[in-house]
Order: C-alpha cells, then sequence, then structure tokens
C-alpha cells in the first residue's frame, strides 16, 4: 500500500502502518455511486486514487455540486456520519476509477487521542472543506451564471489536470441549476471569444478560463 505512505505522509509511521493493518481497499469504476442520502458510514473514506464528485440530489433527482476529492484527501462527511453513526446527507460518486482506503469507525475516537497527526488531518479536512463550501456559496449567491460556468470549468480543469471536461451541456446545466439552453449559450460565447472550444462530447479549455 506504498501509495498511502506517499499521500498521507504528514500522518505518523505508527498511524500509517496500523492503517495498512486495519483498513481495507476498495475500487470503484467510473461513474459509480460510493455512497448515497441516507446510507450509514461504516468507514472514513481515503482516496488513494482518482477523483469523486460529492453533491446533494433533490426528490426529483436534480443534482447540486458541492465539492470534489482528490488524491491524498479523506471525506469530510464520512468522517463526521462514522463518528457520531449518522446517515449520510449527500452523494458521493468516483468520477473515473477510483481506488479508497476504508477504516473502520471503531477506530476513529482512538485514533483521535492516540495520534496528533490523526487528530490534525481530521481538523485540516473539515477547515479545507468549510472553506471550500464558502467559495461555492459565494458563487451561487453573489456570481451570475457565466461566472458560476467558469468557475464550474475551471474546478473540473484543476480536479482532472486536464484542459479537457467531458461533461454535456445538459450535464453542466443539471449541475448549476441551470437549463440546457442557457448553458449552451453562455459556452457559445466563451468559444466566440476564444477561451474555449466546443467539441460533439466534450469541451476543450484554452486556458484556466
Amino acid at each position: 500500500m506504498q501509495p498511502l505512505y506517499t499521500l498521507y505522509a504528514q500522518l505518523e509511521p505508527a498511524l500509517l502502518e496500523e492503517i495498512e493493518k486495519n483498513a481495507t481497499i476498495k475500487i470503484f469504476k467510473a461513474g459509480e455511486i460510493i455512497m448515497r442520502t441516507g446510507q450509514y458510514v461504516k468507514s472514513t473514506m481515503l482516496l488513494i486514487e482518482g477523483s469523486i464528485k460529492i453533491f446533494r440530489e433533490n426528490e426529483e433527482g436534480d443534482e447540486f455540486l458541492m465539492y470534489f476529492l482528490e488524491p491524498g484527501e479523506a471525506c469530510a462527511i464520512s468522517l463526521v456520519c462514522a463518528s457520531k453513526m449518522e446517515a449520510s446527507q449527500i452523494m458521493a460518486k468516483s468520477m473515473e476509477e477510483t481506488t479508497v482506503i476504508l477504516v473502520p469507525i471503531q477506530l476513529m475516537d482512538e485514533w483521535m487521542s492516540k495520534y496528533k497527526s490523526w487528530y490534525y488531518f481530521v481538523l485540516e479536512t473539515y477547515r479545507n472543506r468549510f472553506e471550500e463550501l464558502l467559495l461555492l456559496i459565494d458563487n451561487v449567491a453573489f456570481r451570475n451564471m457565466d461566472e458560476r460556468l467558469q468557475f464550474y470549468l475551471n474546478r473540473h480543469a484543476s480536479v482532472n489536470q486536464s484542459n479537457i471536461v467531458n461533461l454535456s451541456h445538459q450535464q453542466i446545466a443539471d449541475e448549476l441549476n441551470s437549463s440546457r439552453e442557457v448553458i449552451s449559450r453562455l459556452l457559445k460565447k466563451m468559444e466566440q471569444r476564444k477561451m474555449l472550444m466546443l467539441h460533439r462530447n466534450y469541451i476543450e479549455l484554452k486556458s484556466q478560463v
């Protein structure tokens, strides 16, 4: 489990050994649901490879993107739900083939008091997610749709480390709570300004838009 020691090098060696001894590895296919709303979480999730989309879903199945998880990060929701034995209020889906380490719930409290590095890792995870949600709120509350679209495309490019966004106009519209017609019109304007190129099944960003 060498990636564990590389991606989570800030954790104490003894703790990394405990994780390797007690945790299990699970691989999810691209597009697979990892966590559902209402699901009780029995493990904390550490991401080793791939990327995960965290989002809310309403009763009609509409999705609202909250944030992405990348290798070296933990799911803050799983930390909270696992420690309190509560049901999840969000959905998690793999964006590509994704490998995670599942840490049993019963070790959470023990590690918080036993390992300072785990304590600070959990706090840092909460802080990062809180800051990301504040940024999301700012974009939803205080920006126009064209600015929200730019922010959304930049996030995808950053997470995937690629200037190719493999999403349809309808998928983008769903995640931004807009209509396909509005998103298509804004993307066309961005293309005219040479910020991106529209292809049949993907969007090619010219730079961080």
